[in-house]
């Protein structure tokens, strides 16, 4: 796939309501920034082509990435004009791959997983587009998947202009899609903005390539899980919940001992063997490696 395919990661939002100094990419999910949680989940479903559309702070992530041992190209959005024109200010980076598939996701999503990704990609073949989307017991806020058929997508309705038969719906836009390069450059030139915000909208390129007769479908993750973001400090705080029970929940399967996890974080880089004790209030982050019958905590902090 990665010889097929590159990604384009949405990173230029400022998150007012976190109230943060920093991109709302980096704000961190269990000690890692949501933005590398994506960037892992991209390569490893074998996509390594990547660019990132920053703008906020922009200078903050350009350091970030450049520790990083691997290369990811970066484009400025000096202008907050909405998705359309995020993606818009990565042409060049589009025409560079011409042919080719790219995958558009949030840098702020950091539940995507590479299975969803490489999943979703075989789905997508040669649609001119295919919408990521999931299920959700509440789906308000979120844009509605309306299909016509088991996998043909209709239109992605918002919920201010759905109607009570649309609201019902509970498969929702994810946010990330997958769009044949050419399909999405040829809809970016015909992109307008909206009367009522002036913005340009990544939704509204799906009609585009729906009205030029190239495929347009909804793959539905497994987890419903991928639709999560945060808009502010406490649901930043629910993210960081999850994720610490998911992978707590992981080390018990593999035959950890967390007699209580009060407390434990577990970051989702660190390796720990079967046989291993982790005691409340236990924090071990970064490339740790903890060996069986190893005791660690209470109230330890290992990085």
């Amino acid at each position: 796939m990665e010889n097929k395919s590159c990604a384009l990661i949405l990173s230029g939002g400022e998150g007012k309501r976190m109230k943060s100094n920093k991109p709302k990419a980096m704000s961190e999910v269990l000690f890692k920034p949501m933005l590398q949680w994506v960037i892992d989940a991209v390569r490893g479903a074998g996509i390594e082509d990547i660019c990132l559309v920053t703008g906020f702070k922009h200078e903050i992530i350009e350091n970030y990435i450049s520790t990083l041992p691997y290369h990811i190209e970066t484009v400025i959005q000096t202008e907050r004009l909405g998705t359309g024109h995020a993606v818009m200010t990565a042409k060049e980076f589009l025409k560079s791959h011409s042919g080719k598939n790219v995958l558009v996701l949030n840098g702020d999503a950091p539940f995507i997983d590479s299975e969803t990704i490489k999943q979703s990609a075989e789905f997508h073949s040669n649609n001119g587009c295919t919408v990521i989307s999931a299920e959700l017991e509440n789906p308000f806020g979120y844009g509605r998947i309306i299909r016509t058929g088991k996998s043909t997508l209709e239109a992605i309705v918002e919920e201010k202009e759905a109607d009570d038969f649309q609201r019902a719906v509970k498969e929702v836009n994810s946010g990330a899609y997958w769009f044949n390069v050419d399909s999405l450059l040829s809809a970016l030139d015909k992109l307008i903005p909206s009367e009522k915000t002036g913005e340009y909208y990544l939704t509204d390129t799906v009609q585009i390539i729906k009205r030029t007769d190239k495929t347009v479908s909804a793959f539905k993750a497994a987890s419903s899980d991928s639709v999560l973001g945060a808009n502010d400090c406490s649901q930043l705080a629910q993210l960081n919940e999850i994720a610490r029970n998911r992978i707590i929940e992981k080390h018990l399967a593999n035959g950890v001992n967390i007699p209580c996890r009060d407390g434990v974080m577990i970051g989702c880089d660190v390796k720990i063997e079967a046989g291993a004790t982790i005691l409340p209030a236990s924090i071990i982050v970064g490339n740790t490696v903890i060996k069986a019958e190893s005791v660690i905590g209470p109230a330890a902090y290992i990085k």
